[in-house]
């Protein structure tokens, strides 16, 4: 390492290590340690998912009229849903309760239609007011806050983009899929000599040590998955989606290794999502993903699975109606996947509001009958036995936090 660059890497150390959420450098996956043994994962599907192709609601009598007859591939046992197609590598998650989903669900968030806010209404988790500056923290980085002793795993942030998500007071750890921050072991050596003791420089030196040393996490690995023919499937994949066309499974081995230790709480995007024109074609491959990274964290976490919850939400659904390119447009009402071992599954919860023009948002959209905001917040009481009090009016303020039954088990 020549002094040049050890320079830049030492700035760009101390620069990292003292705000990640006010860091420039701020990652689309971040991680936090609480003290209880639960796990969730968030995942956020950008775009806008449509909800009525993913969770087909087959039973409704306009649904083939409008989007075609379809033949279910996994459905709930009234037969009133089937999943796509696509969805169908989970078939033996729903079959053993491990995989539902939440259908007519949306934040408060209405009309406009622009990804840009309704992303930032979906991580603020605030109701939605026209012309109000953007909300400075994220609902998982308020839950951090509403839990005493949290501390972060390291205090770092890299990649490109930033996540409101976990934004906020509460300490966290970030990563990207992209980060190349191996430090050799004479570089750790030197850091730890020239600032270990350092007011200034010593807890970057030493949140850039953690870093590196967290990077064995990084690469799609099946080391952890103990049944041999798990782990060939979870190598299979990996061999499969080479490259950038990857990062998904990248991502989820990183969650799965640090879940396993001391993380609890993970959050990260999956894109792809804004399914315009040939939707058939689009959201074949936004649910291919999805499908491997719930395979892909259900075998990375082994035993702790039973005791995970994740949580795949959205900004907002799409049109009733296709478009004139096979496509569907930016809507309102949409759904929610939840998957994990702590899950109680093989259902779809909501109340379903009907195709037809009539029963619709603005004659256009799915009628949101629930907000998506209570079921994370129903997840989070079971999981970490949060009052209804700090999840109504510090986590979600104002949310009106109706009971929508048990979602775990």
């Amino acid at each position: 390492m020549t002094d040049q660059s050890r320079r830049r890497f030492l700035l760009r150390s101390a620069a990292l290590g003292c705000s990640a959420a006010a860091s420039p450098w701020v990652t689309p996956l971040a991680l936090a340690s609480a003290p209880w043994d639960n796990r969730l994962v968030v995942i956020l599907l950008r775009g806008g998912m449509d909800g009525i192709d993913a969770i087909r609601p087959v039973g409704d009598p306009d649904y083939a009229r409008l989007r075609g007859a379809v033949a279910p591939e996994v459905g709930d046992p009234t037969g009133f849903y089937a999943l796509h197609p696509a969805l169908s590598p989970l078939r033996s998650m729903w079959d053993d309760g491990e995989l539902a989903a939440a259908h007519a669900v949306s934040t408060p968030y209405r009309d406009k239609r622009s990804h840009f806010d309704g992303q930032d209404l979906l991580e603020a988790g605030v109701g939605f007011v026209p012309g109000a500056e953007r909300q400075g923290d994220g609902w998982l980085n308020r839950l951090l806050q509403a839990v005493p002793g949290v501390q972060a795993e390291t205090a770092f942030a890299v990649g490109r983009t930033s996540m409101l998500l976990l934004s906020g007071d509460a300490p966290f750890s970030t990563w990207s899929p992209e980060s190349r921050l191996a430090i050799t072991p004479q570089a750790k050596l030197l850091l730890q000599r020239l600032y270990g003791a350092d007011p200034l420089f010593g807890q970057a030196a030493t949140a850039a040590i953690s870093l590196s040393d967290a990077l064995e996490y990084a690469a799609p690995t099946a080391d952890l998955v103990e049944d041999d023919a798990d782990a060939a499937t979870l190598t299979g994949m990996m061999e499969h989606r080479r490259g950038a066309a990857g990062g998904h499974l990248r991502i989820a081995s990183f969650v799965a290794g640090r879940l396993r230790n001391e993380t609890r709480i993970a959050a990260f995007s999956l894109n792809g999502w804004d399914t315009h024109n040939a939707q058939h074609r689009g959201l074949d491959r936004a649910l291919d993903r999805l499908s491997e990274t719930l395979i892909a964290l259900k075998l990375g976490l082994g035993p702790v699975w039973g005791r995970t919850a994740v949580l795949a939400m959205t900004e907002f659904g799409r049109t009733v109606a296709l478009n004139g390119t096979a496509g569907t447009d930016h809507g309102t009402g949409g759904a929610m996947v939840l998957a994990g071992g702590a899950v109680r599954g093989g259902r779809v919860h909501g109340d379903w509001p009907g195709l037809a023009e009539a029963d619709r948002y603005d004659r256009r959209d799915l009628m949101p009958t629930a907000d998506v905001r209570t079921y994370a917040a129903q997840a989070m009481q079971e999981l970490f036995g949060l009052s209804r009090a700090v999840l109504s009016e510090t986590v979600f303020p104002g949310l009106d936090f109706e009971k929508v039954g048990p979602l775990l088990r």
